[in-house]
């Protein structure tokens, strides 16, 4: 496989059709390798437009969704970003490279050792990587500009929002498979929030959730 083309095809192919027209996000998903980041059994398919598997039932975003995950919240580069849910490594690279300092934290201890060793080999400092439960979150005081969930929710959860500092801004998906709405949602100040809806989607649930009730008839 040409590398270099694949690339190239997922970007104009993938990526700008689906209104990514940011160029600085354009040329950090060109900068930033995606297959050095998806499991080796996958690397063929780390342009496609797919969901890829990478342990404990969890899997990557699409390149497509991560792109635009990045072109909705604007990460400048003064602003601290907490990333729930690190996965492949791969967002939290290209967050990094747009942000003052992230923080990433994920409830398998296997993805934070193998982010570890990713992370290194790109020379990036500003990225603090946390084996907890998102839900430990609400019990500390830290506050971010910018907060982005890589896991859904069956509902809005109002103590997310918590994590913000005042404008900050929270990347979120809701709803329950198979139609999900993608969300960035504004903190005005402590008691007025606003939120975008972005398009719809699908995408495995935050470990830990308390899902919706569910009724047989």
């Amino acid at each position: 496989m040409d590398i270099k083309q694949a690339r190239f095809n997922m970007i104009e192919q993938q990526i700008r059709t689906w209104e990514v027209l940011d160029q600085d996000v354009l040329d950090l998903l060109d900068e930033i390798h995606r297959e050095e980041f998806v499991p080796e059994a996958y690397k063929d398919l780390a342009f496609a437009d797919t969901y890829i598997p990478i342990g404990h039932e969890q899997t990557t975003m699409t390149p497509k969704l991560e792109a635009r995950l990045l072109q909705s919240l604007g990460v400048k580069p003064d602003e601290s970003v907490l990333e729930i849910g690190t996965g492949c490594a791969y967002l939290t690279t290209l967050l990094a490279k747009s942000a003052k300092q992230v923080k990433s934290i994920d409830i398998f201890p296997d993805f934070i050792d193998s982010a570890k060793v990713k992370i290194a080999k790109t020379g990036l400092t500003n990225i603090e990587l946390d084996n907890i439960d998102a839900y430990n979150l609400f019990d500390q005081s830290d506050k971010y500009d910018v907060v982005a969930l890589t896991a859904s929710l069956p509902n809005m959860d109002d103590r997310f929002l918590g994590l913000l500092n005042e404008h900050g801004r929270l990347f979120v998906i809701v709803g329950e498979s198979p139609a999900m709405e993608a969300r960035v949602y504004i903190k005005h100040n402590n008691s007025d929030c606003s939120y975008e809806s972005l398009f719809e989607t699908d995408l495995p649930a935050l470990i830990g959730v308390k899902q919706k009730n569910t009724f047989e008839f």
